[in-house]
């Protein structure tokens, strides 16, 4: 679990989390042509990986009672 917590802290992993979140939420306004539940649920699933990659936060860290914030994590997981 620590090599997956290292890759979303990484720059690599927050630009993967921008990068699916923003194709999540395009998808969701402009590619899908179903019901509006879907194109909303697309967009606000999008929106969780886009905004916590731009605010530098990784979510699954929490969960494992490591630090919330992107440096602090990057910091607990080198020592």
């Amino acid at each position: 679990m620590e090599q997956f917590l290292s890759l979303l802290a990484s720059t690599k992993g927050r630009i993967a989390r921008i990068v699916v979140g923003s194709l999540l939420v395009i998808l969701g306004l402009f590619v899908v042509n179903g019901s509006s539940i879907v194109q909303v649920l697309l967009v606000v699933v999008g929106l969780v990986p886009l905004l916590a990659g731009a605010f530098d936060v990784c979510l699954f860290a929490a969960l494992n009672k490591l630090p919330f914030k992107g440096a602090d994590l990057r910091k607990a997981l080198t020592k």
